[in-house]
């Protein structure tokens, strides 16, 4: 599960949701490092969230690979409604009751992420080979979701699972009952501020 690449959005703390924003430059280096990294455990698929800052991160692993990528919409970063394009500070100001619950006002709910973004994710495992391994490109908030619905983790725990930061990731391995474990988290670096749409992160310096 690995998260895209560093974006001006996320180094202005804007929140972006499905604002289709590009990575920047030191996203795109960030991606290519990662994707070094990753393509050494052999994966044998590739799936992204279907908005650029993803498609960019995917394609870097797919170079180095030769794997095809598959795009899905189920992946992307959770609707942010009114909130897109405001920072945290102007999110706190004109939204100071639905900040603290963390509800975006015409966006999505953490269940309706979790939900959606565990689903798909559930739905690419299954289609691997037994000894496949699949690498998914996604958003910080989606990814984090949809793990805590994959470990089947209650809603009153989610928070419990810290942020992503840029071009990190999570590997999960799955159990003999058929469940999952989470082998890593935020792996690729030492720990950096997790910038992004996720209240995960909203606790770090």
């Amino acid at each position: 599960m690995w998260r895209h690449g560093q974006t001006s959005w996320n180094v202005e703390r804007r929140f972006q949701g499905k604002t289709d924003i590009s990575l920047d430059d030191t996203g795109v280096e960030q991606a290519r490092r990662a994707a070094r990294l990753l393509a050494a455990l052999q994966p044998t698929a590739i799936v992204s969230s279907t908005l650029v800052r993803a498609r960019t991160t995917a394609r870097s692993l797919a170079d180095l690979t030769g794997l095809p990528v598959e795009h899905d919409p189920e992946l992307i970063e959770r609707d942010g409604g009114e909130w897109e394009g405001l920072t945290d500070r102007e999110i706190g100001e004109r939204y100071p009751d639905e900040r603290a619950r963390w509800e975006p006002p015409g966006g999505e709910t953490s269940p309706q992420v979790a939900k959606r973004v565990g689903t798909a994710l559930e739905r690419h495992a299954s289609a691997l080979a037994p000894d496949g391994l699949l690498v998914v490109a996604s958003h910080g908030a989606a990814l984090r979701l949809g793990i805590a619905h994959m470990l089947g983790l209650p809603e009153d725990a989610w928070n419990r699972l810290g942020g992503l930061s840029n071009c990190c990731w999570s590997v999960l391995t799955e159990m003999r009952d058929g469940g999952w474990r989470l082998a890593e988290h935020n792996a690729g670096t030492l720990p950096e501020p997790v910038m992004g749409d996720d209240r995960a992160g909203e606790d770090r310096a």
